[in-house]
């Protein structure tokens, strides 16, 4: 994996785990901000599954 995509997606995982992490300590105040913690997790799961298939595809290009 390229050096940027990988520190992309280091930065990516460790906020997830900041996320679930005050998601499992009950950090948030309201249903809807534990909603919004949810979804900011989601969202960067989806953002680095599109960094994995783009490294995929870069390597496949390079190997052309």
């Amino acid at each position: 994996m390229d050096k940027a995509l990988e520190i992309i997606r280091n930065k990516i995982n460790e906020k997830q785990a900041q996320l679930a992490h005050a998601v499992s300590e009950g950090v948030a105040k309201d249903y809807t901000e534990y909603r919004a913690m949810c979804g900011e997790i989601r969202g960067l799961s989806i953002a680095e599954g599109f960094l994995l298939d783009l490294a995929d595809q870069m390597e496949r290009n390079d190997d052309d």
